[in-house]
């Protein structure tokens, strides 16, 4: 029960990034107006997400104002892989159903 709860924390959490991560690629991809509310508010919702990743990967822009946002694209595959592991730590620590002794 504990562990379904703490693997359910885990994939709300990563959703949740994944979201914001992947509307700011799109955003920024299709030129979003940064002064509109929504979009500010995404770039500083995801902005705290994207922190150690930045200026790993240069911006590209496409175009006039398309940009190809790399480090959240990568930041995203990194949070997915941190969620990954997390996951099977918590299937390797929580107790098996199998070897519960039952009196």
């Amino acid at each position: 029960m504990v562990t379904r709860f703490v693997l359910g924390l885990i994939d709300f959490f990563l959703g949740l990034a994944e979201i914001f991560l992947g509307l700011r690629i799109l955003l920024r991809f299709f030129g979003a107006n940064p002064d509109a509310s929504f979009v500010n508010w995404i770039y500083n919702s995801s902005s705290v997400l994207l922190q150690p990743f930045r200026g790993i990967f240069p911006t590209t822009v496409i175009g006039h104002n398309h940009v190809i946002d790399f480090s959240a694209l990568f930041a995203m595959v990194v949070y997915g892989l941190i969620a990954l592991l997390f996951a099977a730590l918590v299937g390797y620590v929580a107790p098996s159903h199998a070897t519960i002794i039952k009196k």
